[in-house]
């Protein structure tokens, strides 16, 4: 589920059940409690990929101004939504398996996906753009954009299933850290023991949290030489900016 900006509507998605196809659902939220209605205002319904397969809805997002409902899919799709009339307005296929999680930064110009397909990938959130591709060796579950450097934190790890045979080294429950820009990792904090399902940090930078499979949440507070730590740059680009702060 997801609430509108203002509050004053919310969305939800479901998965197909028997006869009942997936589909959104989208729900007016009175000021007067006791009017809440029964039924939604808007249902659309999700049809089945090109292949005549039924397709599952993973994360409903509302876009800034609330101008459409973002979806993703369990085939790699993400599709836009008009909340008024429920018309599809764009599909993309970002990525090759299914998309588990789905992040916005503060003000939604930027969004990354987290994909089963081993990558997590960065997008224009107004144009749908593909800017950035963050590869692993494991599928990834969640993926976060900090809002106070450029660097994205990733988690993941081996699906459930195969964990109870395999070592917490092997499994590589760490979470992964990225430059936003390189698109290369420069760093792993362990401490769980089961593949990383929720990642998030926290507004003013200081600290994250993550949630695994495991059964535990954990709280991690970055330390000094991590918050001092200066981005790296091109060297000529170092070069020209110092030329420039001379002159």
């Amino acid at each position: 589920a997801a609430w509108a900006e203002g509050g004053n509507m919310f969305a939800t998605i479901n998965d197909p059940f028997v006869e009942h196809p997936a589909q959104i659902s989208v729900y007016d939220v009175p000021l007067d409690a006791s009017s809440f209605p029964d039924t939604p205002r808007l249902e659309i319904e999700l049809p089945k990929d090109h292949q005549n397969k039924k397709i599952n809805p993973t994360n409903i997002v509302w876009l800034a101004l609330n101008e459409a409902l973002f979806v993703t899919f369990d085939n790699g799709a993400i599709r836009l939504y008009d909340p008024v009339t429920g018309k599809e307005l764009e599909e993309i296929f970002a990525h090759e398996k299914k998309i588990n999680r789905v992040s916005f930064n503060k003000d939604k110009t930027l969004f990354i996906t987290s994909s089963a397909d081993f990558t997590a990938k960065l997008f224009d959130a107004i144009d749908l753009k593909h800017m950035k591709t963050y590869k692993t060796d494991r599928p990834v579950n969640d993926a976060v954009i900090s809002e106070t450097k450029d660097h994205i934190l990733l988690g993941g790890g081996q699906e459930a299933m195969s964990v109870t045979t395999t070592a917490g080294k092997v499994g590589k429950f760490e979470t992964r850290f990225f430059w936003l820009v390189y698109e290369e990792e420069f760093g792993t904090v362990k401490g769980h023991f089961g593949p990383i399902n929720a990642l998030d940090i926290n507004p003013n930078g200081l600290s994250y949290a993550s949630g695994a499979e495991d059964g535990y949440v954990r709280l991690h507070f970055f330390d000094k030489s991590y918050l001092d730590m200066k981005d790296p740059v091109p060297e000529e680009a170092e070069e020209d900016f110092e030329e420039e702060e001379q002159q």
